[in-house]
This record gives structure tokens, sequence and C-alpha cells, in this order.
């Protein structure tokens, strides 16, 4: 399994390429089903939350949620111009956000679990070597 380690930036571009990526492929093979563009959402968040960079960890659960909005461009056809595919957009935000909110807070939990194991692995560093020096 591979085991990146990317940027906030470069796990904003991950998850928001991917996304739109999916996007495109559900409107061609499901005919724009949000649900299974829900469904495809939920690992992306677990790959973006998982490659990210100890250091950049709180960007995982920011830049998903943006990317599921990019992600369901391709979605919204907008038959009607510009306002109507903002209209679909808006419309498929609101109907579709229990994915959104679930796949945020499985981003959030997978940081939270990764900044607990860090915190614990330096605690015991910290104990092997006999504890802090005054």
């Amino acid at each position: 399994m591979p085991n990146p380690r990317l940027t906030g930036l470069g796990s904003g571009l991950f998850s928001a390429v991917v996304m739109f990526a999916l996007g495109g492929v559900d409107e061609l093979l499901f005919g724009g089903s949000l649900t299974v563009y829900g469904v495809l959402f939920v690992p992306v968040c677990v790959l973006t939350a998982l490659w990210v960079r100890q250091g950049d960890l709180v960007s995982a659960p920011v830049v998903v949620p943006i990317a599921y909005a990019l992600g369901l461009l391709p979605l919204t056809g907008g038959a009607g111009g510009t306002g109507a595919q903002l209209m679909e957009l808006v419309t498929a935000l609101a109907t579709q956000a229990d994915w959104l909110y679930g796949g945020t807070l499985v981003a959030a939990v997978t940081i939270l679990v990764r900044g607990v194991r860090r915190a614990a692995a330096a605690r015991r560093r910290t104990a092997s070597r006999g504890g802090p020096r005054p």
C-alpha cells in the first residue's frame, strides 16, 4: 500500500481532482447518481486523512468538503446556463448533506486517531529515555 505524505495543498489537490474525476465517471456510468457519488466520497476522505503529513493534519477535514463541492460540478449539468448549474449545485449540496457531513466526520476522526497515536508514541519515546530532564 502506498504511503505518500501530502502537504495541506497537496491533499486538497488530491481530493479535488479525484472527486472531480469520480463525479465525471458517476455521470457517465450511473447517470449522475448522488448516492453513488456520496459512497465514493467516503473512501476519498479516508485516504486524504491518511496520506496528509503530520504537520498538516488539520487541513484534511477542511479540504474534503471543498473537494465534494468541486466534484459535484460534472453532476450538475446546468442545461439552463450558469444560474441553473449553480442552483443545481446548491440543491445537491443541501440534499446530500448527510454524505458531506459523514465524510468530513470520517476524515476528522481519522486525523484525531493519528494525532493521538503520534502523542502516545512521543510519550513512549520520552519514557524510554528515562523521562524528561529537569
